[in-house]
């Protein structure tokens, strides 16, 4: 089982007329599989290269664990830094020299210090697993041996969860409504959420294909980034086969329609006459 993804940099364009960008390029890794990542040789290259002069050959190494990964920085003077992409500037530092530093993020960026800023790739823990809780007039067994965890490790804090229940709410209020949000629909129902007033359509677009092809894994993809299953390229297809799923599955329920709510900004004060 794949536990960590790395989303590889992106290639140099080919230049204007190239076409446009393909999908990411992705490293998947299981437990215990590592990778190297830096400027790499000719004679010696690295599964993660980041093309910048000021990156070591081998600046460091991911160890992908069960649902986490750990990082190791060979540098003996750069401190690096890694993101929690779902978190509000909430990051972690990797001192130089640190081996197996654990980074519990499920989204992160990795930021290398760089000639020109920084140089930075992104890194999926996707297999995070939550504990069931005992539904409303369910008994709750005491624990006995290993806990039960979903098959489908939804964190309803993160912004692909909303995404995925901006996309049901319409099924959730009238089950026999047809209509499935278009992107452009997500973003404005999201707009009002903490943490979601930059969402954009690109953004939305991508934890779909986050959705579909890694948290529940309803398509598959080659190396090429071609889906194996399913409609291709129809963005319209993912939706509506994203929301079948997960209203087929209870992943998403009414209770969770609160987190759509808009919350209205305090108001501020009226100033008196000096």
């Amino acid at each position: 089982m794949d536990t960590v993804i790395v989303q590889l940099p992106e290639e140099p364009s080919a230049g204007p007329g190239s076409g446009r960008p393909g999908r990411p390029r992705l490293l998947r890794l299981g437990p215990g599989d590592t990778a190297d990542f830096g400027r790499g040789a000719p004679d010696v290259p690295v599964p993660v290269a980041l093309d910048d002069p000021a990156v070591s050959r081998r600046a460091g190494q991911i160890v992908a664990a069960e649902d986490y990964w750990r990082l190791s920085n060979f540098s003996r003077t750069s401190t690096y830094v890694v993101e929690n992409l779902e978190g509000a500037g909430e990051h972690v530092k990797v001192a130089p020299g640190r081996v197996g530093a654990p980074v519990p993020f499920e989204f992160s960026r990795v930021l290398l210090p760089g000639t020109d800023g920084e140089a930075a790739f992104k890194v999926f823990a996707p297999e995070h697993a939550y504990v069931d809780g005992a539904a409303p007039g369910e008994v709750a067994f005491p624990l006995i041996g290993e806990p039960t965890t979903s098959p489908f490790a939804l964190d309803p804090t993160s912004k692909y969860f909303l995404v995925l229940l901006a996309l049901c709410e319409p099924r959730l209020r009238q089950p026999s409504s047809a209509a499935v949000p278009g992107v452009g629909e997500v973003v404005e129902k999201l707009r009002g959420v903490d943490g979601c007033a930059e969402l954009t359509r690109s953004a939305v677009n991508y934890h779909i294909d986050y959705l579909t092809s890694v948290k529940l894994r309803l398509r598959e993809q080659r190396e090429d980034g071609a889906d194996v299953t399913g409609a291709g390229g129809q963005l319209g297809g993912k939706r509506e086969e994203l929301v079948a799923f997960a209203l087929r599955f209870d992943l998403v329920r009414e209770e969770h329609l609160p987190l759509l709510s808009h919350r209205p900004r305090p108001a501020v004060p009226a100033q008196g006459p000096a």
